[in-house]
């Protein structure tokens, strides 16, 4: 990484942006304080508020198009992000502002109407329900109190004890009945108006809400005309915004220019500036220098540039170089934390382990070859660089390990094929002697691949130690401890009934000539009560091992589990086929289809998830220090669009 001093005028400032970010290699940074240079304030808040605006119109926009295209049924690619935008239409957003701001008006209009529209017709629907009891009744709802008689129309419960109502001084009629309400006309004298009442309310008495001029007929006709009318006038309305369809992916390139420019203002914090001119700092990758000369020689006349190392004290980003399979792998890292820009990258070592550790607990031949197939159609079905590529990725090359370890353990979605050699011991049944303890075989070996990958930690703790020149440290720190590690493992080994004993001894006495070496020199850079606390912390670590090789016994849980559930759904499923019973042969099939597609889906999220903290916890906490930043270079995001600079 290269880092990019830059001077030009003012009013360049602009032109000079853009072919930076034309060239996708620029990444701004803070400039450092120089004497007589400020930092000029830019007005952002009124330009996110316009992006906002916009923004807000588009997915208006959008939410209205996907409404109408699901409910008319039909199929477009209207609505789909990531459609390619040539550089030069990408710039030319900038002079349709005027258009944009008439179509963002046009559709807010079409929005609030629909809105407003749509509560009224919310309304007529509640009037609507309310209405309907009353819609058999061709008299008036109502009529006025006279000098001595009061009258009341409403509803009350199908289950109310009507004859309580009736006496020569209250009297109550039903008019209509149905959905557990009747609609009632209550008259009662004024002298017993108020128990009247009192008794119609403890009867769940509900009053007409609706004028006494008009009857129910014409009141519930007169509501169903408005409803439908509502109705009509929300589609003309919804048809009015889908007409607008054709705007999407031009207001969707004028988002993502409107966000471009907002990055710009917003880099003004970090440049420095005159009164007629302004300063940048820019990281570049080396391999881009001549790209970004070329663009910003191109861009303007008057430009002062220079290219420099970063100083010690620098903390550039992080670009990461790796080969499409290694590619996938990073986003592994990069969930736990980017690897820092002067760290040794571990991606390569970690993607084999990923992938050999994901292959053992899949560990079948029929699964393996359904993570290549469907993780390679995936991955090669999508152009973009985007998480899902890279996950199909993953799942695509830890499906030839899990083949591999099917060959090995003999498995093909959890058959045993009488033809093949079966290598590796039965995850179930198969026991070795572990000092006289009888221990699944698979879980010693699950213990060992574990021992493996420690042993590689520490050798990639030495490696980042001797790329800093730290020789001692390298040896100390990283390969002491790394062939502690391989004589711990070849102790495991020689210690399992039937093996070589004296790997068990050459081991032991490697694992403690190393553990000795290691306490002696841990307190290399420390003074005399240092040199004795780091080498009782050296040897107290060994306990901490211990625990870190243990944690790959989770390896042979996720492969037992997963070849248990395998064996037993093709069991009953080739029972089935051989029933002779037509139903059961069709069960056989719908429960081996299901089953292992379950027992996948299943397999792999576990898989995924334990893999990576295995890598995160044993693998990286042997070395690993992160905290890098990734290299986003000017422009580089986009919501909606792929530029093609």
């Amino acid at each position: 990484m290269s880092k990019l001093n830059l001077a030009a005028m003012s009013y360049d400032r602009d032109a000079v942006l853009n072919a930076l970010q034309r060239t996708g290699a620029v990444e701004i940074k803070l400039h450092s304080q120089i004497e007589n240079t400020v930092v000029k304030d830019a007005d952002c808040e009124s330009l996110s508020a316009y992006f906002s605006a916009v923004e807000s119109a588009l997915e208006r926009l959008c939410a209205g198009v996907g409404a109408y295209e699901k409910e008319n049924k039909i199929k477009s690619d209207l609505l789909k992000d990531g459609f390619d935008v040539s550089y030069t239409q990408f710039i030319s957003a900038s002079g349709q502002r005027a258009e944009n701001d008439k179509l963002v008006s046009e559709i807010n209009v079409i929005f609030d109407e629909g809105k407003e529209l749509a509560l009224k017709l919310a309304n007529v629907i509640r009037q609507t329900a309310a209405a309907e009891i009353y819609k058999n009744i061709t008299q008036p709802l109502g009529c006025e109190d006279t000098a001595h008689v009061g009258f009341k129309v409403g509803t009350l419960p199908q289950t109310a004890d009507f004859s309580a109502f009736g006496n020569e001084l209250f009297g109550i009629e039903k008019l209509s009945e149905g959905n557990g309400q009747c609609a009632v006309f209550a008259a009662y004298h004024l002298s017993v108006a108020q128990e009247a009442e009192n008794a119609l309310s403890e009867a769940g008495f509900t009053p007409c809400p609706f004028g006494r001029d008009v009857t129910g007929e014409q009141l519930y006709q007169k509501l169903l005309s408005e409803r439908q009318m509502l109705t009509e006038e929300i589609d003309e309305n919804s048809k009015r915004m889908y007409a607008l369809r054709e705007n999407i992916r031009g207001l969707k390139i004028y988002c993502d220019y409107l966000a471009f420019e907002l990055e710009k203002a917003k880099l003004a914090e970090k440049m420095r500036a005159t009164q007629t001119t302004f300063l940048l700092e820019a990281y570049v990758p080396d391999e881009a220098k001549e790209r970004v000369a070329q663009a910003v020689d191109g861009a303007v006349g008057a430009v002062y540039y220079e290219f420099s190392k970063p100083s010690d004290d620098e903390v550039p980003p992080t670009l990461l170089k790796n080969n499409k399979v290694v590619k996938n792998f990073e986003a592994v890292t990069n969930m736990y934390s980017p690897v820092g820009y002067r760290e040794f990258d571990p991606n390569t070592v970690m993607a084999f382990f990923y992938a050999v550790f994901l292959g053992f607990i899949m560990g079948d031949i029929g699964y393996g070859l359904l993570m290549t197939v469907l993780g390679g159609f995936v991955y090669f079905r999508i152009k973009r660089d985007t998480g899902m590529k890279r996950l199909a990725g993953v799942f695509a090359v830890g499906g030839i390990f899990a083949v591999i370890w099917g060959l090995l353990f003999n498995s093909i979605f959890g058959i045993t094929m009488t033809f093949m050699p079966t290598v590796m011991p039965d995850a179930k049944d198969d026991m070795w002697l572990l000092m006289g303890i009888k221990i699944p075989a698979v879980l010693i070996i699950s213990l060992l691949i574990g021992i493996v990958q420690l042993c590689a930690g520490y050798v990639c703790r030495a490696v980042q130690c001797w790329r800093r020149k730290q020789i001692w440290d390298g040896i100390l720190d990283g390969m002491v401890w790394a062939v502690f590690t391989l004589g711990v493992g070849l102790a495991l080994i020689g210690l399992t009934e039937g093996l070589s004993v004296t790997l068990a001894y050459a081991g032991g006495i490697t694992a403690g000539v190393m553990l000795v070496i290691a306490m002696l020199t841990a307190g290399r850079k420390e003074k005399l009560l240092g040199k004795f606390t780091k080498g009782f912390g050296a040897a107290y670590g060994v306990i901490n091992f211990a625990s870190d090789v243990l944690s790959y016994a989770r390896l042979y849980g996720l492969m037992l589990s997963g070849a248990v559930i395998a064996q037993i759904v093709s069991q009953y499923s080739v029972d089935f086929f051989f029933s002779g019973n037509a139903l059961l042969i069709i069960l056989g099939v719908v429960l081996m289809l299901v089953g292992h597609a379950f027992n996948l889906a299943i397999g792999l999220l576990g898989a995924y998830i334990h893999d990576a903290r295995l890598q995160y916890v044993e693998f990286y906490g042997r070395f690993f220090e992160g905290e890098g930043e990734l290299f986003a270079p000017l422009g580089a995001k986009h919501k909606y669009i792929y530029l093609n600079n």
